[in-house]
């Protein structure tokens, strides 16, 4: 084990991420084995939709989208929502092997799979490793081993189940261990159900061998009717946020952007002033490279799930770009679009609606496992009307908040009803990126 450290006190050990050093023929093997529990697992359906961590086609936007698209529906119906992001205690550390063989059988996983799984997990010993010394062995006696190719497909199937324990009472969203579960709150009834909902997913962690650290474990309050309630979890108030990191954006209570649009804009800003800082001769290809590879990215981390509407945020986002586009050799003299052209780069703001229109044909063709119907409704059954004519053009709804109207589920219904039918009826993602 080679501990990764992760933020604050260096000194803490708790602060640091272990991961293990294992053989490449050993690598070799659980590949193969992921590829076939993968195929069993999507063949058959036999992972819950709420999962969207380490599946095919899924991602932080797509669990980001499938979310917000809700909240952002009950706010513009003037429903409160409150939204509890929940923090399981060294997570994938903890899966007991036992029951977690016992969940893998349940999912059909049996003969020679399950054995060598059994054998994989079993006698592990580990050591630490720190500047080149080691220290003595240890028995490895639960969890998923850290640095392992299964590690993510067999966590998922542990905490698979953890959606019956609330059925019913709540929404549940997943990306491997980062869970969020969220409900209206108009009144006492539906305060009573989130309540609910918290006691029986303490009560499963138990059960399975898991713990949710209590103290970590943080509730919003979205909407300016929302009554806050207090909820607690075995016995402990949970701590109040107003912004929360969720896989990687900034959500904000009231549902904005510039939060998150400064963070993107602040990172991005970083790394550009470091390579601006140590290549003092820039080759326009090796320099724009560089931009693509380790600035832009951060600007276009799961855009599609808050891609910015007011002009000053936008304008912050694209100012990173145009900086970078000024320090290019040879471009001096022009306009900001005129550069872009020039070295054959898209504004932001149009590789946003590009990114949109990728998303949108992924859910609509099944291929990231989105349900379509929960993000958008189609016209083709409106008889009569211009827009049915074409039966994958979307119906847009009506909203009356800003931050609806700019929701992912109806900030791309025009821009899509607006492409030709003929790119619409593609069906594979790599030739509809081309076109």
């Amino acid at each position: 084990m080679v501990p990764i450290f992760k933020k604050g006190q260096k000194k803490d050990p708790a602060n640091y991420r272990p991961v293990s050093l294992t053989s490449i023929p050993c690598k070799m093997m659980e590949s193969i084995v992921k590829e076939e529990i993968m195929d069993h697992l999507t063949r058959h359906h036999l992972l819950k939709d709420s999962q969207h961590g380490f599946l095919p086609g899924r991602s932080c936007a797509t669990n980001l989208i499938v979310t917000m698209d809700k909240i952002t529906k009950a706010v513009d119906n003037g429903e409160p929502v409150d939204l509890v992001y929940l923090d399981f205690s060294k997570a994938f550390d903890k899966v007991p092997h036992r029951k977690l063989l016992t969940k893998i059988e349940v999912k059909g996983i049996r003969g020679d799979f399950a054995r060598w799984i059994r054998n994989w997990l079993s006698n592990r010993k580990q050591c630490v490793r720190v500047n080149g010394q080691e220290s003595s062995e240890a028995d490895v006696k639960s969890g998923v081993p850290q640095g392992t190719i299964l590690r993510p497909i067999l966590f998922d199937i542990h905490i698979d189940d953890l959606d019956l324990a609330i059925q019913y009472l709540v929404d549940l969203i997943k990306f491997a261990d980062d869970t969020k579960v969220f409900r209206t709150m108009k009144n006492e009834e539906e305060r009573k159900k989130l309540q609910e909902a918290l006691d029986n997913l303490c009560v499963w962690a138990k059960t399975w061998g898991m713990e949710f650290n209590v103290l970590k474990c943080k509730i919003m309050h979205i909407g300016h009717n929302n009554p806050k309630y207090q909820f607690t979890m075995e016995g402990t108030p949970l701590g109040e946020t107003e912004t929360e990191r969720d896989l990687g954006v900034a959500v904000d209570m009231n549902l904005k952007l510039t939060k998150q649009c400064k963070k993107a804009a602040a990172r991005a800003q970083v790394v550009l002033s470091q390579i601006l800082k140590f290549f003092h001769y820039r080759d326009r290809n090796h320099y724009l490279n560089l931009y693509k590879t380790y600035v832009r990215p951060h600007l276009d981390f799961a855009v599609t799930a808050w891609s910015p509407w007011s002009i000053n945020d936008i304008e912050l986002l694209e100012k990173v770009q145009q900086k970078a586009l000024r320090n290019t050799s040879g471009l001096k003299g022009r306009t900001y679009e005129e550069r872009c052209e020039e070295v054959g780069l898209e504004t932001l703001a149009a590789r946003r609606k590009r990114h949109d229109m990728i998303q949108t044909f992924k859910i609509l063709k099944g291929i990231d496992g989105v349900k379509s119907e929960e993000i958008f409704e189609k016209v083709a059954h409106a008889a009569g009307t211009r827009l049915a004519a074409d039966p994958w053009n979307l119906k847009k709804t009506r909203a009356r908040k800003e931050i609806r109207i700019n929701s992912f589920g109806l900030r791309v219904i025009d821009t899509w009803n607006s492409l030709p039918a003929e790119l619409k009826k593609i069906d594979k993602a790599a030739l509809f990126k081309k076109e």
